[in-house]
Order: C-alpha cells, then sequence, then structure tokens
C-alpha cells in the first residue's frame, strides 16, 4: 500500500506570511531502490537519511508519491551534504537531483555547501495534488538526502539547528507528542549484535518475555553481512563449556557471519528493527523506559521493563541514564597497566573499519577519477585488491560524535586509492578488470563508550591470569590493541587511514560476572564491547563470539533477577549459584556436555 505524507497549511507568524507546504522525509520513501538508509550519525545531524552508495555507479533513483495541499507553484527545499567538504573545498561527488512527476528541477544538489544545508532544488508548479517524487543520483558516489520541503513562499527555508528543526518536523509531520506504548516486558535488550542477539534469545528461552530493539534492517551487528566482521574469538570453554552453544546456533560457517535467523521461544521476545534508541525515564538510579524512534516514519515507541541489557557497543541506553562510564585511554597510573597505557590519560581509542572487496570481470572495467582531497600518488598508493581490518579511520576522532566523518574519511580514503589503481598505475594490468564490489557505508567500530561496573577488568588480571569467584565468559583472544600505522601517518597527517596492532598472548581467561553489570544503575546490564575494562583489557575481550557469551550470560542472570525479584548486582551477592547452574547447562539447542 502506498504511503501519502501530508503537509499542513498554518501562517507562521516569524515568516509573516501564509504558505501552503510539505515536508517529506527522505528515509520514508515507498522504494528506496539503490538508496541506502543509514542513521548511524541522527543523533547528531538529527534524522536518518537515504545514501546513495554505488561505488561509482549511479543507483537506481528512489522514489514516493506525496500529496500536496493544495494546487500552485511550489519552491523545493533539500537537506543535504557535501561530504567531502572536511577535506576538499570544491564541488564534491555526492551529486543528484530531485525530480517531481519525471520533471528534473534544474538545481544540482549535494555538491556544494560545508555541512548540513537546506538546498533549493527549484521551482515546481503542482497541477494535481498527489504526484511522485524521485531523487536521481547522478555519481554512485554517497550523494545524501535527508528530507525535502516544499512551499508556496519563496525563500521560506527550514530551521537548521537540530533542536529547532526537530520541533519542526514534529509539527509538519503531525506526530503524537508522547511516544505510543510498546508494551511492558521482563528485559529489553537495546542493540541486535551477537550479544544482543544471544541475550534476548537466552532470556527468551528461560521464560522472560523479551523486546529487542534494533536500528538496521539486519540482525548481526558488526558480523551482519553488510559490515562483514568475522565471528572471532573462541566458544564453549571452561568453566562453563555450555556458555557458547547459542552462538554457535548463530553462526554461518559458510560466511563466517551471523545467520539472521533467531530461534526464540514462541511469543516472549519481540523484534522491533529500524528502531533506534537514544532516551530513558528514569526513577533515580532505576531506568522505567526506553524511548525509540523509528528511522523510516519517525514514530516514538515507549519500552517498559524491569531490566534492560545496553548491547549496543556504544554504551548508549547507559551514557542516557546516567551510568558511568570510560573514553579512550587510560593512564599507567590508573590501573598500575605496563603494557599499553600511555603515562598520560587521553582519548585516543581503537578506530573503525570499513572493510572492500573487488572482484575480476571477463571485461575491462573503470572507476571515476577520484581527487577530493586525499593526495594519493606513485609513493603512497596501497597496492591490493581487498581491504581487511587494517583499514582502520578514526583513532583521534569521536566515535559517536563524529562517526560521520570517521565513515566518509574512510571512503575518502578508499576511493582515492582505487581510483589511482584504475586511472594512474601503470605497472602492469592488475587492477584493468578489476571491480569494486564492496564497502559498507555502516561503520564497523572497535571501540567508544566502556560502561563501568562492579569490576573494572584490566590488563593485569588477563596478563597475569588473576582469577575471580565469577569468572564466566572465556575470552581467548590476545590483547590485541590497534593503533595508527606510523608511515601511513607520516604520509597523511591527520588522514591517517592504516593501522598496525600488538599482540600479548594469554591463558583463557574467564571474564567476570561484574564486569557485565553497571556500578550505579541498578536494572542495567551489559553486554558487548561496551562491559566493564581498561582500555587495554578490552582488546582481548571484543571479539564477537566473546561478545555472544557475554549475552547469553546476561540473559541467563536477567532470568534470575526475575525469579528471585532481585537486581544484576543481587545475582552476584546473593544468587551465583543459581547463574552457575543455568551456565552449567546452557541455553543452546546442543549441549557440549551434560
Amino acid at each position: 500500500m502506498k504511503r501519502f505524507f501530508y503537509g499542513i497549511i498554518f501562517c507562521l507568524a516569524a515568516w509573516g506570511v501564509n504558505a501552503a507546504e510539505l515536508l517529506v522525509e527522505a528515509e520514508s520513501f515507498d522504494r528506496k531502490e539503490g538508496w541506502g538508509l543509514d542513521q548511524q550519525a541522527m543523533d547528531v545531524m538529527g534524522s536518518p537519511y537515504l545514501i546513495a552508495h554505488g561505488l561509482g555507479y549511479p543507483v537506481h533513483d528512489a522514489y514516493t508519491e506525496v500529496e500536496f495541499p493544495e494546487k500552485g507553484v511550489y519552491h523545493a527545499y533539500v537537506r543535504t551534504f557535501n561530504w567531502t567538504s572536511p577535506w576538499h573545498k570544491g564541488e564534491g561527488p555526492g551529486k543528484f537531483y530531485l525530480a517531481v512527476d519525471g520533471k528534473r528541477l534544474p538545481r544540482l544538489l549535494g555538491a556544494t555547501g560545508d555541512s548540513w544545508e537546506w538546498q533549493y532544488a527549484g521551482e515546481v508548479k503542482i497541477g494535481k495534488l498527489y504526484a511522485r517524487l524521485s531523487l536521481q543520483d547522478q555519481t554512485g558516489l554517497d550523494g545524501r538526502c535527508d528530507a525535502i520541503y516544499f512551499t508556496t513562499a519563496k525563500n521560506q527555508v527550514p530551521p537548521s539547528g537540530v533542536e529547532e528543526l526537530a520541533a519542526f518536523r514534529k509539527k509538519m509531520l503531525k506526530l503524537p507528542a508522547e511516544p505510543e506504548d510498546a508494551g511492558t516486558y521482563d528485559l529489553v535488550v537495546v542493540g541486535a549484535g551477537v550479544a544482543g542477539m544471544c541475550a534476548a534469545t537466552a532470556a527468551s528461552r528461560l521464560g522472560l518475555k523479551v523486546a529487542l530493539i534494533q536500528d538496521r534492517p539486519f540482525l548481526g551487528g558488526n558480523s551482519s553481512h553488510e559490515i562483514h566482521v568475522g565471528l572471532g574469538g573462541k566458544k564453549q570453554l571452561p568453566p562453563y563449556p555450555n556458555v557458547g552453544n547459542l552462538v554457535e546456533e548463530f553462526c554461518d560457517h559458510n560466511t563466517h557471519y551471523v545467520r539472521q535467523k533467531l530461534y526464540f521461544a514462541p511469543h516472549l521476545v519481540t523484534l522491533y528493527l529500524n528502531c533506534r534508541a537514544t532516551k530513558v525515564e528514569m526513577n533515580g538510579n532505576i531506568i522505567v523506559a526506553v524511548i525509540a524512534k523509528h528511522t523510516e516514519n519517525s514514530k516514538e515507541f515507549k519500552f517498559k521493563a524491569k531490566l534492560f541489557a545496553d548491547c549496543t557497543g556504544d554504551a548508549v541506553i547507559g551514557a542516557a541514564a546516567g551510568a558511568d562510564y570510560y573514553m579512550g585511554r587510560e593512564s599507567k597510573a590508573t590501573y598500575n597497566e605496563k603494557i599499553y597505557a600511555p603515562d598520560v590519560a587521553d582519548k585516543r581509542m581503537m578506530g573503525s573499519t570499513i572493510a572492500w572487496f573487488s572482484v575480476e570481470r571477463s571485461k575491462p572495467t573503470s572507476f571515476p577519477v577520484f581527487k577530493y582531497g586525499m593526495n594519493i600518488d606513485k609513493r603512497s598508493y596501497i597496492k591490493a585488491t581487498t581491504g581487511a581490518w587494517n583499514w582502520e579511520v578514526g583513532f583521534f576522532l569521536d566515535p559517536i560524535l563524529e562517526v560521520e566523518k570517521i565513515r566518509d574519511q574512510k571512503l575518502l580514503a578508499i576511493y582515492s586509492n582505487w581510483s589511482y589503481l584504475k586511472n594512474e598505475y601503470k605497472d602492469d594490468d592488475t587492477f584493468a578488470r578489476r571491480d569494486l564490489t564492496f564497502t559498507s557505508y555502516v561503520v564497523g567500530k572497535r571501540e567508544s563508550r566502556r560502561l563501568m561496573g562492579d569490576l573494572v577488568l584490566t590488563e593485569n588480571d588477563i596478563v597475569n591470569h588473576v582469577l575471580y569467584n565469577d569468572g564466566c565468559v572465556t575470552a581467548t583472544w590476545p590483547l590485541d590493541v590497534h593503533f595508527p600505522d606510523s608511515a601511513n601517518a607520516r604520509q597523511f597527517p591527520g588522514m591517517e587511514f592504516l593501522s598496525r596492532t600488538m599482540f600479548t598472548e594469554h591463558k583463557p581467561y574467564p571474564i567476570p560476572y561484574r564486569c557485565f553489570y553497571s556500578r550505579n544503575i541498578d536494572n542495567l546490564f551489559m553486554a558487548g564491547r561496551d562491559i566493564s575494562t581498561s582500555h587495554a583489557a578490552m582488546g582481548a575481550t571484543r571479539l564477537q563470539k566473546t561478545c555472544g557469551m557475554m549475552g547469553e550470560v546476561v540473559g541467563m542472570a536477567a532470568s534470575v533477577c526475575i525469579q528471585k525479584n532481585a537486581n544484576p548486582r543481587g545475582v552476584y551477592t546473593s544468587y551465583f549459584e543459581d547463574l552457575k547452574a543455568l551456565m552449567n547447562v546452557g541455553v543452546g539447542i546442543t549441549k557440549v556436555s551434560e
């Protein structure tokens, strides 16, 4: 069924005019076709948006049907961003047009400016109330469209500030003042990466009513097919070898990513895809509800629960709730760490990766000349047909507030290098028939916020094999901390895009349960890369299978909380034997041991 977008007619005293107007959110288009939905930076720039991620080939038009409030001559404005502007002051590559009923408006969009802004697309005469809008990509090089605004009053432009624009959107779209009640649950899990999938499934199999909220249309997070982080680490090891059985169910051994189907207990899990949870309602140190916004229709939902699990990686819910957290590298003195900690604490973190692949075609292929601020030449090019984990960006950028810049800087590096290989490299014909076939527009993050639990796991705990009585999820990966590649950083100061790593081997190490709940928010669990560790220790705990096992334990612990009317800390202080009994059995379909 087609969805129609209704504008409203009202008098705006600030503008002093009566105008017919219509606001259309690009993310709500009926048919997105070749345009992708990007929600990563919506908390910073104000909205999800559509992105024309065609790897140098123009993508198919996105289109939708709308209803105008009245006939007449309208002026069209499009909110867009020239994404290479931080590095290149000329015309950008993300070019597209807006068309109404097949008629292309005259102004090229997305190629100018240096911030998210409303650009004038042109004038259009509306002779009938229903019309088709389409976005016509010109390059396949990541043009982006947030929203389209039509007004019969020229120069009547919507506000640009995030808060003012949010209020404008809410009024224009006639959104309810209060979120819709999405129900009351035993456990709400936010984030459906491997950790969140396992937490929700484990809890449901143990009888809990669960909501699982994910801001993408796919499950798996970093290990989904759209990001391509493999399922690293080992599972099903002592002291609880049946922890990991659930991870095994989700492993696709052919692709090394997660299967999309979850085997929940029937009727006990409600899955909300394309929902971005960023707000909470509190009662003292207790989370009462989480508020999530749908990334396509802007509707807000309220999820109430006794318990919450932050499996977002960025610790979004914990931060919103006021949970203690840390970002960056602690000093040597903080935890007496000697190997990885700097003398003085700083904000440097491990970066984010966007993998890329190419394939050999039967005929020569082409790629646009791409020169937008990164000078790749015969001294600095990377001769490669694929890019893996070490194509890493963002060591000195905020992975939450600057996620769009991190992603764009990585695309800048990939495209610039590929352009050199396709258009300027002459040593052999390695790249003549090579075609760039994959690079995600969704960032694969390694590190951001880490929520503080009753115990902060450190480098010394792992290296010296300090065993705690609540050790439960066994980490097998070495301490693996990434840093900028020095040669690449010298060639591209401030724009480095390659990394190196240093491994420190250790015995298999059981991560304590006390790392999986917040020390100051009474009903908050966490699983994934946002658990309670130091920067150095996180290098060994962030692997996908390890994160999945954390989720399994959190799901089990949540069931103990509900059964015993306890909070997450109470499981450790009073009911840890009950949790041990569950971990000994596991929740997977196939048991390792009886």
